[in-house]
């Protein structure tokens, strides 16, 4: 076994392998940008090397430079997590030309898998189930074109070199072809320094399977069974569970002997996952065909280790160390049902789009486990006030379930979602929330369009009432000042007085309008009452901690969690959560009651990748105007309303900052 290893790698991956090194033994090494400096992968290892700017281009992505590293400080071996260098067969190459032990596949595997094309044939010829359609090396976009008609609509263009839904587009008719062609390209060549492209059959009603392989140096390999990842956005995951739901022993014996037929026929070791599109057949089985193969341990491991109680990152390292896998294929079995989150910072509400920022509040459910079997575990790479860069991926943590069935799953995935609670910037945690118990989830109908047919549940939802979210503001408010009293009776701030009542205005902003509430006293803390607007509710608050209150509201009792950043509250529930301001009436008059103006501004920092319009265009409200990168996705910019495209004030490459002006937009007349 190894003494010491190099983790070539950021974020909860870097952590997640370091943890399972530690318990091994194994010293390392972390790496990390000057956007990393104090991150949390830094001090989970014995040693640290700088090795360049924030931008991936600069750092993660030297390859040449991540092995200087490592041979300075005397590891023995790499390992690239997932992302970066991990399916870069001349990295590997690289590293075993440097006398290094490279903690995944050959590069001959890797460069056989890497390119979607060339592994659909290969897979053709090993008798691996495919979808219709075109991998050639013709990448005339004309033929490529007649292809997408010969193979009829709805069709998927599809990054060759790609993965993580960058480099993708669903096309519904041909006028739709050249503008999705153009921008998949676009993205591809930015993404993976590589454009070109397949086309394929868009499978409709399509679930995303996936096997979990793994080989070893002697031969051997096994299929550690199935994970359904078919929640998706932007073709992305967003919640994945194993074992697939409705999987039946007959249909799961089948993929997994494709999947290992898969991973034989280029002669694969360590972990590696074999992706497939099923549908539904009239007999209520699934057809699979293969889409492609992640030559890498994959985000969702977690929930396969769930179920299977192994550690997976420890299988890698005992294979790439040359020992034999751990278990046979007959001794692997499958235990309850594990369901993994993504908690990302990103705006649902939005598109999805990505969110930068402070993580002021960062709290994760009771009981929680980091990298370790249990009910409830968390992975994560950020602690309570790191910062949410521009530069890497959005997401922020990995919530993991365990239960003895789906419906325990279900249950301890909700619990843990709503004790979750992030301040700072948007996440989607309530999203996840909403999708995890919607109708389509909790009943298993599963596809890849599951979030568009459930949109009416998942989007722009409700958040706490009002008055809820009032409440904890009183609540949180009342204690804080409770801190301060000493036992001077004067010093009291309950607002007892010898006669009459005592009122107190809390003036609040919520849902971009202003509301007024009176918490009135009559005899000290047993005769409080919250008002507002001819509402009167009896109020009670006591305090379990500094941010933990039980409120009773009328006739009903809530548990909130209230956490104060500068004049914002962020109010959590069980059963929801709320975000609400202090409003200071002079200070809006000032500023002219908060009229909006200017043009079109970045929602985040990136990079200006097009402009749609160009000066003097009359354009409408929707219309998109401009695109960017961020976080390693496209981002389209509509125009807020209609007018007249004024000025440009970027020019296609600059980077921009959230809330730049990107181009002035003069109002309609």
């Amino acid at each position: 076994m190894f003494t010491k290893i190099l983790i070539a790698n950021r974020g909860e991956i870097a952590c997640r392998v370091a943890a399972t090194a530690r318990k091994l033994g194994i010293r390392t090494v972390a790496v990390y940008s000057d956007a990393d400096a104090s991150a949390k992968h830094v001090l989970a290892c014995d040693e640290a090397v700088h090795i360049g700017p924030s931008s991936p281009k600069e750092s993660y992505l030297l390859g040449a430079r991540i092995i200087e590293a490592a041979l300075a400080t005397g590891a023995q071996a790499v390992h690239p997590g997932y992302g970066f260098l991990s399916e870069n067969d001349g990295f590997a190459q690289a590293c075993a030309d440097a006398g290094l032990v490279f903690i995944g596949p050959p590069p001959s595997a890797i460069k056989a898998m890497g390119l979607k094309s060339a592994s659909k044939q290969l897979m053709e010829k090993a008798g691996v189930p495919l979808v219709p359609g075109y991998h050639g090396a013709d990448q005339n976009p004309a033929l490529l074109k007649r292809e997408a008609e010969a193979i009829g609509y709805p069709v998927l263009i599809k990054a060759s070199a790609g993965g993580g839904g960058k480099g993708m587009r669903i096309v519904t008719k041909t006028e739709e072809f050249d503008a999705a062609l153009a921008s998949c390209k676009r993205e591809a060549i930015n993404s993976f320094g590589d454009d070109a492209v397949l086309i394929e059959r868009y499978v409709t009603r399509p679930r995303h399977i996936e096997i979990q392989v793994f080989g070893d140096t002697q031969g051997h390999c096994v299929y550690l069974f199935e994970r359904d990842c078919s929640v998706q956005r932007r073709h992305q995951k967003v919640l994945e569970e194993a074992p697939a739901p409705g999987m039946s022993e007959a249909r799961r014996a089948e993929m997994g002997a494709a999947a290992v037929a898969a991973a034989k026929a280029v002669g694969y070791v360590g972990a590696g996952t074999v992706e497939f599109i099923a549908e539904p057949t009239s007999d209520g089985d699934l057809r699979f065909f293969f889409m492609e193969m992640n030559t890498r341990l994959q985000v969702e491991h977690p929930v396969t280790e769930a179920i299977t109680g192994l550690d997976l990152v420890e299988w890698q390292l005992r294979v790439a160390a040359g020992e034999p896998l751990p278990l046979q294929q007959h001794e692997l079995r499958i235990h309850g049902h594990a369901i993994e989150a993504r908690i990302c910072a990103e705006n649902p509400d939005a598109q999805f789009l990505p969110a930068t920022g402070r993580l002021d509040v960062y709290r994760t459910p009771e009981g929680a486990v980091s990298f370790e079997h249990g009910a409830v575990r968390v992975d994560a790479g950020v602690r309570e006030g790191d910062t949410i860069s521009p530069y890497y991926d959005p997401m922020i943590a990995k919530l993991i379930v365990w239960g003895a069935d789906r419906a325990q799953a279900l249950a301890r995935l909700d619990l843990a979602l709503a004790q979750t609670h992030i301040v700072g910037l948007h996440t989607n945690v309530a999203f996840l929330r909403r999708v995890a118990a919607s109708s389509s989830f909790a009943h298993a109908d599963l596809d890849t369009a599951l979030i568009e047919r459930e949109r009416a549940v998942l989007f722009n939802a409700a958040p706490l009432p009002l008055e809820v979210a009032a409440a904890g503001v009183v609540a949180h408010t009342l204690a804080a000042e409770r801190v301060l009293e000493t036992t001077d009776p004067w010093s009291r701030r309950d607002g007892w007085r010898l006669h009459g009542k005592a009122s107190r205005r809390f003036d609040i902003q919520a849902q971009g309008s202003h509301h007024l509430f009176t918490l009135e006293r009559a005899g000290g803390a047993a005769g409080m009452t919250l008002a507002t607007s001819g509402q009167r509710w009896p109020f009670g608050a006591s305090s379990r901690a500094d941010e933990r209150h039980d409120v009773l509201l009328g006739e009903r009792r809530w548990t909130l969690s209230v956490y104060a950043t500068g004049e914002r509250f962020s109010v959590f529930a069980p059963e929801g959560s709320a975000v609400v301001d202090e409003f200071d009436p002079i200070a809006h008059a000032a500023d002219g009651g908060g009229a909006e103006a200017g043009g079109l501004t970045a929602p985040m920092p990136g990079k200006v990748i097009a402009f749609l319009a160009a000066v003097g265009d009359t354009v409408k409200a929707g219309q998109p105007l401009a695109v960017m990168e961020a976080m390693k996705m496209e981002h389209t910019i509509a125009a807020p309303r209609d007018g007249t495209v004024e000025e440009l004030l970027y020019a296609v490459g600059d980077q921009v900052n959230e809330g730049g002006e990107l181009l002035r937009l003069k109002a309609a007349a």
